[in-house]
C-alpha cells in the first residue's frame, strides 16, 4: 500500500496558557526587588500607565474633576470593548486546570463583555484616582549639606588604584600594575598566571612579576596572592601586632614548610618535622587564626543586603495580624490624559486601535499585580495560622509543614504556593524569615506527635555543644539520646542533619582537640 499525506481535522482538549495567565504567574514568583523593576519597565513600555505621584499640575476645580472622572469611566468602558475576557484568573485555579478555562472566553467587543459592565473607577480606585504624594519633600525649609550625605563605597579596583597612584611606581610599570589589579577576584587573589598576563599585555614575564610585587605591597596585606599559602606569608611579612622574633619565625616556617600538614591537622608530624613542641605549634596556630584568608573583602562594598519583607506580622489583642508591606512600591494608575484622548471621537482609527490595545494591556497588568498581592496575603495568613505556636513560644514550637497543607487550606494548587513562597520574606516579632523557612519535613515524636526537622537540628546542636570535649558524641550516640527523648530518628538522619549544620564528625572534633 502506497504511503500518502492527508489532512485530518481532530477535536481535542489541551492545556492553553494565555498571555495574561503567563503574566500573572510570572509576577507571582517575582521577589520584591524584581517586582519594582517590573513595575518600572511596564510604565516605560505602556503610555497608558503612570506613577500615581505624577499628578497633573493644573487644577480645573471640582466641576472639572467630576467631568474628568466621567470621561475616565466612559473611555475605559469603551476601551474594554476591545479587551478579551481572559483576564488573569485567581491563582488558585491556574494549575493545572485553569489554563483550559483561560484559553476560552467571549470574543472581544461582544455585548456581554465584562469590561464594559464593570465600573472601572471602583475596581481600580487605587490606580485611577489621583493619589496624594505621601513622600517627604526635600524642600522642608532646612538647608541640607552634601557633607551629610554618605559617600558611595569604592570597589576593590578603585581602592587599590587610588593607592597605586600615590605610590612611587615606575612609569613603565604603572599600566601593568593597574592591569594586575583589574584581574583580582573579589577575595583579592590573582587567579591568572604570569605567562597569560604577559601574553595579554605583550610585555616580558619578569616585568609582570615586578608589577605583581608592587601590588602585593598595597593594603591590605595579602592582596594579589596566588594561593592561600602565599596570602598568609604576605600577611606575616607585615604583622599587625608585635609577635616576637621567635614566634613570627616559627609561624612562617609552619606556613612555608609544613602547610600541607597544617591543613590536614597533623600536629605530631608537624612538630616533629620542625623540631619544636606542640605548645609552640599551638601558639603559632593562634597567630594564624588572626590572619585574613580573604583580604579583598576588606575593600569595597560587602555582599550584605538589607531585606525588605513582603509581609509584616504583628500581635494584636484579637490575635495575629498579617499586613502586606507595600511601602516603597510604585503606585500605578491609568493615565487620565490618554483616557480623555480615547473618549475623543476625533482620533484616527489607528490611534484609537492602539490606545484600546494599550488599555487592555494596562488592565491586565494591574489586575495581575492586585492578584499577586492578594495571593501572597492568603498564603501568609495560612502560614501564620499554622505556626502560631512558633510566633508565641519560639523555635521549639515550630510545626512541620509542607506546601500541600497550605494549598489545601486556601484552595490553591501546590505549584502556586511554591511560586508564592519563592524569594518572599516575612517580618515577625521573632525576626525576619523567608517564607520557605516555615516549610519543613516531619520527624515522629513519641509524645508530641510530629515535630519539625528544624527542632531536631536544634536538639542535635545542643547535644554536641554540651558534649565532653575529650569524648565527642558519635552520630549513633546522638541518635540514641534523641530516641530517649522520644524523637524517633536514625543514625543516618543524624549524620545528614549534622552535615547541614556544618558540624564536623566526632573523629574530626577529637583530632582538632588533640
Amino acid at each position: 500500500m502506497a504511503l500518502e499525506q492527508k489532512l485530518n481535522l481532530k477535536l481535542a482538549q489541551r492545556l492553553v496558557m494565555t498571555p495574561t495567565l503567563q503574566q500573572a504567574i510570572k509576577l507571582l514568583q517575582l521577589s520584591r526587588l524584581e517586582l519594582e523593576q517590573a513595575l518600572a519597565l511596564e510604565v516605560q513600555a505602556n503610555p497608558l500607565l503612570e506613577l500615581a505621584e505624577e499628578t497633573p499640575a493644573e487644577d480645573d476645580g471640582a466641576g472639572a474633576d467630576g467631568e474628568g472622572a466621567r470621561a475616565e469611566e466612559t473611555a475605559a468602558a469603551e476601551a474594554g470593548n476591545a479587551a478579551d475576557a481572559d483576564a488573569p484568573q485567581d491563582a488558585a485555579a491556574n494549575e493545572p486546570g485553569a489554563a483550559e478555562d483561560a484559553g476560552g472566553g467571549d470574543e472581544p467587543g461582544g455585548a456581554d463583555d465584562p469590561f464594559g459592565e464593570v465600573e472601572l473607577d471602583a475596581l481600580f480606585s487605587n490606580y485611577l484616582q489621583d493619589a496624594p504624594n505621601s513622600a517627604q519633600s526635600w524642600d522642608d525649609g532646612e538647608e541640607h549639606s552634601l557633607e551629610n550625605s554618605p559617600s558611595p563605597l569604592g570597589s576593590l579596583f578603585e581602592d587599590l588604584s587610588a593607592q597605586l597612584s600615590l605610590a612611587q611606581v615606575p612609569q613603565e610599570l604603572a599600566a601593568v600594575c593597574e592591569f594586575v589589579i583589574g584581574n583580582l577576584d573579589p577575595d583579592g587573589y590573582l587567579r591568572t598566571s604570569d605567562d597569560e598576563l604577559a601574553l595579554q599585555l605583550g610585555v616580558p614575564v619578569d616585568e609582570v612579576r615586578r608589577a605583581i610585587g608592587i601590588v602585593q605591597q598595597l593594603d591590605p596585606a595579602g592582596v594579589a596572592a596566588r594561593t592561600l599559602q602565599e596570602c598568609f606569608l604576605l600577611q606575616l611579612d607585615r604583622p599587625v601586632i608585635d609577635l616576637g622574633g621567635d614566634l613570627l619565625a616559627l609561624t612562617r616556617r609552619i606556613v612555608a614548610d609544613g602547610f600541607d600538614d597544617l591543613l590536614h591537622q597533623r600536629w605530631d608530624r608537624l612538630a616533629q618535622r620542625l623540631g619544636t613542641t606542640k605548645e609552640e605549634v599551638r601558639s603559632a596556630l593562634e597567630v594564624l587564626r588572626h590572619l585574613d584568608p580573604k583580604p579583598g573583602g576588606q575593600l569595597g562594598p560587602n555582599d550584605n543586603q538589607s531585606i525588605e519583607p513582603d509581609v509584616v506580622v504583628t500581635k494584636e489583642a484579637d490575635g495575629w495580624r498579617v499586613t502586606l508591606n507595600d511601602d516603597g512600591l510604585p503606585r500605578l494608575r491609568i493615565s487620565p490624559r490618554y483616557l480623555q484622548m480615547l473618549q475623543n471621537g476625533a482620533l484616527a482609527v489607528d490611534a484609537r486601535r492602539y490606545l484600546r490595545e494599550r488599555m487592555r494591556s494596562a488592565l491586565w497588568f494591574l489586575r495581575s499585580v492586585e492578584q499577586r498581592q492578594s495571593t501572597i496575603g492568603r498564603v501568609a495568613n495560612a502560614i501564620v495560622r499554622r505556626q502560631e505556636g512558633f510566633l508565641e513560644q519560639g523555635m521549639t514550637r515550630l510545626r512541620p509543614l509542607v506546601l500541600r497543607d497550605i494549598a489545601d487550606d486556601i484552595g490553591m494548587h501546590e505549584s502556586t504556593v511554591s511560586r508564592v513562597v519563592a524569594n518572599k520574606y516575612m517580618a515577625t516579632p521573632r525576626g525576619v524569615f523567608a517564607l520557605k523557612f516555615f516549610f519543613h519535613s516531619a520527624i515522629s515524636h513519641a509524645v508530641d506527635g510530629d515535630i519539625s526537622s528544624v527542632v531536631v537540628k536544634d536538639r542535635i546542636r545542643d547535644l554536641i555543644d554540651q558534649e565532653d570535649p575529650g569524648r565527642p558524641l558519635s552520630d549513633a550516640r546522638v541518635a540514641r539520646q534523641l530516641n530517649r527523648l522520644g524523637i524517633r530518628i536514625a543514625r543516618r538522619t543524624v549524620a545528614k542533619y549534622r552535615e547541614e549544620l556544618g558540624v564536623p564528625s566526632s573523629e574530626q572534633r577529637r583530632r582538632a582537640l588533640r
